[in-house]
Formats: structure tokens, sequence, C-alpha cells
């Protein structure tokens, strides 16, 4: 879009065909002031005045750590990793998991939401499912606070280790990114995909290690087992926030990261193909 003045007229808009596409990137740095304005709109609707919102992230994953630790520790006698008590193991395994379903659930909700603002103004669509997850890292961090305190409660200090958690924060995003962008696009189209969302969050944690610990999977299907993409990202938390005393399974860590890089891909590739329908499905 260029601007041209004339000296009888009102500066004009002209609309270049083609441009959005040639500079979608570009336009997302762009349009960063839109995503803040979402993505801070989408947090404070959660919390503001609010106290079952916050109550909430405190006890979800709190009461999933003692359902899992007396299912798995106390009833089917499953080992905990190291010397970290199973409470600690299975919540440092919530951790990654919680921010993982609360992106998917409210990522593949979000264009519909914002379907009069889709409609109206042209932006990077883009924009709009990643503002959404901000608010799972708002989750996380209160369920980071959470495992301080229950480190102190337990007198179980972190090793140096704690310092690559950021790393696995970043992969544990990406790794939500992809899946989030792909059911975005397919329930815009298809508006009853939303009830399938919870049924695959919730298959996902049983078939994740959460309750337990990924080293009880036997070593001939460890590789295998890793092709779930939170995998990788679940160890590598209990690795930086347990001290490492387990060490990391390399192998399956980079199938992990290796299936998310594939999701994200394909989950851009078809966000950015239906993309230019998504004001006429609204």
């Amino acid at each position: 879009m260029r601007r041209r003045t004339t000296s009888a007229a009102a500066p004009e808009t002209i609309l270049e065909a083609g441009r959005a596409e040639r500079n979608y990137w570009r336009d997302l740095w762009q349009y960063r002031e839109l995503f803040q304005v979402l993505a801070w709109r989408d947090v404070t609707v959660r919390y503001k005045q609010t106290v079952i919102g916050v109550l909430w992230a405190v006890l979800r994953p709190f009461l999933t750590m003692v359902i899992f630790t007396v299912i798995f520790s106390r009833l089917a006698k499953l080992p905990a990793e190291g010397d970290a008590p199973y409470a600690l193991m299975v919540f440092a395994g919530m951790l990654p998991w919680t921010f993982f379903s609360t992106a998917l659930t409210d990522a593949s909700s979000s264009l519909v939401a914002n379907g009069n603002l889709v409609t109206k103004v042209y932006f990077p669509r883009l924009i709009v499912p990643t503002a959404a997850i901000m608010v799972a890292f708002v989750d996380f961090a209160i369920g980071l606070a959470i495992m301080a305190l229950m480190m102190v409660w337990y007198q179980f200090a972190p090793g140096p280790e704690v310092l690559l958690l950021p790393v696995f924060v970043v992969l544990g995003f990406l790794a939500a990114l992809g899946p989030s962008l792909w059911i975005t696009s397919l329930n815009v189209r298809y508006r009853d995909f939303r009830y399938l969302t919870p049924f695959l969050v919730q298959f996902g944690l049983y078939v994740s290690p959460v309750g337990f610990s990924s080293g009880i999977v036997p070593d001939e299907w460890r590789l295998l087992y890793s092709v779930n993409p939170m995998v990788g990202v679940i160890d590598g938390f209990r690795w930086a926030l347990l001290g490492g005393e387990t060490p990391l399974y390399w192998p399956g860590l980079v199938m992990s990261l290796a299936v998310s890089a594939g999701f994200l891909w394909l989950g851009i590739a078809k966000f950015r193909r239906v993309e230019r329908s998504f004001a006429d499905l609204m």
C-alpha cells in the first residue's frame, strides 16, 4: 500500500495487489502493537475482577498432581526420577503439559471469537492465535511459583541445569504453536471441531509422561514413544527442574524436536493456505 498526493485532491491510498503476501512476515513485526493489545486483553478478560480464574490456574495442576501421585506412586508403585519426591516429578511434568493444553484450547477458538475484527480490517491473522497462547504463559508463571513453593516444602534444591529451563519453555511454545495453528484453521471452517479439542487434550494427557517417568518405557519402544512431541519437552523440564539426576534421553529429545518442527511447518502452511478465506467463513 502506498499514498499518492495530487494538487487538487486529498492524499489517495492505492492498494497494490500481492503486497500482503510478499510482506506478510514483515507485517507481523509492524503489527506487534496489535499483538500486545490482543494478548493483554485476553489476559485481563480471564483474570480481571475474578477469583476463579487465578484459583483455577492453581487448582487444576495441583489437583491433577495429587491424583496422579496417588494412582501412579501409591497404587501402581512406579518409581520417581532420581531422589526427587514423586509429587515434584509429577508437578514438573504438569507445568509444560498445562501450558500446552491451555495454549491449544485457547488458540483453537481464537479466530472465531475475534470474528468481528477479522472481517473488518487487514492484519496478519497469525497474530490472533499467537496472542491467545500468551494467556498460557500466565498460567505457567503461576504454576512455576507453586513449583518453587513445593521445592521449599520438600527442601529440594534444583541444580545448575535450571538455567536451561527457558530453552525448554521456548520448545514447549513451539510444540504448542504448530498444532494450535492447524486446529484453528480447521475450526474456522468446521465449527463443531471445537468439541474434539478437549478430547484430544485429555487423550494426550494420559499418553504423555505426566504422571510417570518416561524412563519406565522399554528401551526398544522409547524412541517411538518420543514421536509424541511433548515427551521431549516434559523430560527436558524435569531434567532442568529436578537437578539433572536422570540424564536426558537425547535420541528421544531430538525425535520430539523434529516432530515439533514438522508440526510447526505444517501448521503455518495450513494456516497461510486458508487464511484468505477466513473473513468469508466467519
